[in-house]
């Protein structure tokens, strides 16, 4: 080929070349903006939705976050009162519903008896305090369903105070008892419990109404035991407390 062909044919398949590279940078653009080229992948397609924050919206100062979880429709758990007897030694929790009646017997040396009254004015406990008090006892064959230390009585003259729920059996006839012992509740063949307790040099009986024959049977005492009025009335005998 002539020289001067040979130059003219070189910028021909120059220009040609440059004509074609612009052509394909124009599809490659067209194809990240909508549908890719072919021989092109999009890594972000317009269409994408981005994916959501793994952080927590932030709240003001004094804002709680919301929360999807349910409101509880469990009802309230009902608030305590606490009883002091006068001489401001002896006190104990009870519903804040129920009320307390106070028999004075004597106010030197203080000796009387506080009656615990539930909201419908059935009688639910009595706890007599003062400088002498007897009792008397009898065999007796015992279950015994729960006993334990009564934590604002400890340090008082032993056996250590215990709220005790059990039941006696005299001649097949069952008596249920809950109320405050020294010491724990012996079960099988025993003498039954008078319930004195010494706090100082005083003493203490504090005892569950149950009229008649509240059961009946051991399940059903169990049963009560584990319902609001049998965990009302051992909480105000565990609550017990003497300074």
């Amino acid at each position: 080929m002539h020289p001067a062909n040979r130059a003219r044919a070189l910028a021909a398949l120059a220009t040609l070349a440059a004509l074609t590279l612009t052509g394909c940078m124009a599809n490659v653009s067209s194809g990240a903006a909508g549908t890719p080229t072919a021989g092109v992948t999009s890594s972000a397609p317009a269409s994408a939705t981005p994916a959501p924050s793994s952080m927590a919206s932030p709240t003001t100062a004094g804002e709680q976050p919301m929360s999807s979880a349910p409101a509880s429709s469990a009802p309230a758990t009902a608030g305590l009162a606490t009883y002091t007897f006068p001489d401001g030694r002896l006190s104990f929790k009870h519903p804040a519903d129920w009320r307390v009646e106070l028999f004075e017997a004597s106010s030197s040396p203080f000796v009387g008896t506080a009656t615990v009254y539930d909201a419908t004015g059935q009688r639910q406990a009595e706890i007599f305090t003062g400088v002498i008090a007897d009792g008397v006892s009898s065999p007796v064959v015992r279950t015994v369903f729960e006993s334990l230390p009564v934590p604002g009585l400890q340090g008082q003259p032993e056996p250590a105070a215990h709220y005790s729920f059990y039941v006696d059996n005299v001649n097949d006839i069952a008596k249920y008892r809950m109320h405050l012992t020294a010491g724990a509740p012996i079960a099988g063949a025993e003498m039954g419990l008078p319930g004195l307790i010494r706090i100082g040099e005083r003493v203490l009986i504090a005892e569950v109404t149950f009229v008649d024959n509240p059961f009946a049977s051991d399940d059903a005492a169990k049963a009560w035991l584990s319902g609001t009025e049998g965990q009302a009335l051992k909480t105000l005998l565990m609550s017990m407390s003497y300074r």
